[in-house]
């Protein structure tokens, strides 16, 4: 059968001479792998096509679905958002490959969720959009709302008598755990200031330097590392600390 659905390219690779195989996180299906053939030939009909996979691009696609197969094939696709900005800026390409790479990271079963999907759609659309504050904040309140839709939102708020963020547990707590995976202090504030944000602009009010947003990337990274088995090492993470800098 034939779909008509979002996706998010996460990853290409070249197959054969004119082909290649994407995967994409789309709206209907979760992640899925797509062959699409004869993008990559040089013929008029198909100059340019290969660019619509690059990663983070927005596509509305037409795909044969069938659930008995790993590798799906699309049908027609064009795009679903024109980017102003993100593929040209070098801060907000930085941040769009980490939060790329974050999900290839990730998301380990196929299983479709459109909430996730509306949120990593929206966050690329507001990167695209947003000032240099948002786009500097933008990782750490992804990666905290990415974690509440896998599951393992984080409970509670920063508070005199729950000053202690443990990031084990996933709790706001009175007293400090017997293991090192725990914030406090402003770390443990802010991330209660972020957790509670309802709106990207609201991120424009977020003051930090690079100190406190390279130390609480490194905390959450730690906090995502205890609740995803084999979560791996980031690539992307040093080249968006060095760019944020």
């Amino acid at each position: 059968m034939v779909h008509t659905t979002k996706g998010i390219v996460l990853r290409t690779v070249k197959y054969g001479d004119t082909s290649i195989i994407a995967t994409l996180y789309t709206e209907l299906f979760g992640i899925q792998s797509y062959m699409v053939k004869g993008v990559r030939k040089s013929t008029r009909t198909s100059a340019g096509k290969a660019g619509y996979f690059q990663p983070a691009a927005i596509l509305d696609m037409e795909v044969y679905h069938n659930e008995q197969k790993q590798l799906q094939f699309i049908k027609n696709f064009e795009w679903g958002y024109l980017y102003e900005n993100l593929l040209f800026d070098v801060k907000k390409n930085a941040v769009s490959m980490y939060v790329i790479e974050l999900l290839q990271h990730t998301l380990k079963q196929p299983e479709a969720n459109p909430e996730l999907f509306y949120l990593i759609e929206d966050t690329l659309k507001q990167l695209d959009k947003g000032s240099d504050t948002l786009s500097a904040n933008l990782p750490l309140y992804f990666i905290l709302h990415l974690g509440s839709e896998l599951g393992f939102r984080m409970q509670g708020t920063y508070h005199r008598d729950t000053p202690i963020l443990d990031l084990q547990e996933g709790v706001f707590m009175h007293e400090k755990p017997l293991h090192p995976y725990f914030l406090d202090g402003s770390q443990a504030e802010i991330t209660s200031q972020l957790l509670a944000l309802h709106f990207y602009n609201d991120l424009e009010r977020i003051a930090l330097n690079r100190h406190m947003r390279r130390e609480l990337l490194e905390a959450y990274h730690s906090y995502l590392a205890l609740h995803i088995s084999d979560f791996g090492e980031m690539k992307s993470l040093s080249i968006l600390q060095e760019v944020l800098s």
